[in-house]
């Protein structure tokens, strides 16, 4: 089961499980970005929705869906991320916290029995730190309803607002790590990982046949990734006028966002059994 599996990045988010919330909650531009997040998920997912969310973290998006009369099951391969997103759902009717592999999806769905969902979501760029998306989409097949949406929000492959970031910090070597075709190091705290910068081909390869592929937009165009935090959160007026940028022009030129949120809805093709 996932519960015995482990890799250097669970461990990275195992090692600042406590401290997460604290370090990214004072951020506005991680809160911006959250939000035109939330904005989708509650268009996709009306009240009354039995969602899966595959690494949920510490539950900040479940907790804010569950405050709007979603049901959520929280699935994260950190068993201190896990922990921390149930302390919260003590207090949340209707939201659940398990630990999963999203490469695992399958496995864990065997264990729900005939549980199905009404929509399943992914936000910021959990799906980076896995390298085959190919086994996520099957247990997502097997997991859903037909007709059921799936937003799945990773990174972007190519992001001004890092490209600049970087180059005024001095560190070049960071302006293009996204273009590359290999994982990538990453670290959080003291540990290290690696990342994959998923290209758009691949995550739509991976989601057919049991998806049809909706659309895509932005989330972080001109409002820049956290490489640019503290300074743009003590320009809170600056920040405002980049979120309406986003707002207007997320869909045209979603490929050159911090994230770009997928858009798929589950056909009616046959899943994994």
């Amino acid at each position: 089961m996932a519960e015995a599996i482990s890799s250097p990045a669970i461990s990275a988010f195992d090692s600042i499980a406590e401290s997460f919330d604290a370090r990214f909650a004072p951020w506005k531009s991680v809160a911006a970005q959250r939000k035109a997040v939330r904005i989708e998920l509650a268009k996709a997912f009306p009240p009354g929705s039995s969602l899966i969310e595959i690494g949920g973290g510490t539950g900040e998006d479940a907790c804010w869906l569950l405050d709007r009369g979603r049901q959520v099951l929280l699935t994260d391969p950190s068993p201190a991320m896990v922990r921390a997103a149930a302390a919260k759902f003590e207090s949340q009717p209707g939201g659940r916290a398990k630990v999963a592999l999203a490469e695992q999806l399958e496995l864990f769905g065997s264990s729900l029995s005939a549980e199905r969902f009404d929509g399943a979501y992914s936000n910021f760029a959990a799906l980076n730190c896995v390298t085959d998306l190919a086994p996520v989409a099957r247990g997502l097949a097997r997991l859903l309803r037909p007709d059921a949406p799936a937003l799945i929000v990773i990174f972007g492959t190519f992001c001004s607002g890092e490209v600049l970031v970087e180059g005024l910090r001095g560190r070049p070597r960071n302006m293009l790590r996204r273009l590359a075709h290999k994982p990538v190091p990453a670290q959080l705290g003291e540990q290290e990982f690696t990342i994959r910068y998923h290209r758009a081909s691949a995550l739509k390869t991976a989601m057919a046949p049991w998806f049809d592929f909706d659309g895509k937009q932005a989330i972080g165009l001109f409002v820049p990734p956290s490489t640019a935090e503290p300074w743009i959160s003590s320009h809170p007026r600056l920040l405002r006028a980049l979120e309406g940028l986003d707002r207007r022009l997320s869909r045209p030129l979603a490929m050159f966002g911090d994230h770009i949120l997928y858009r798929f809805t589950r056909n009616g093709t046959v899943g994994p059994m």
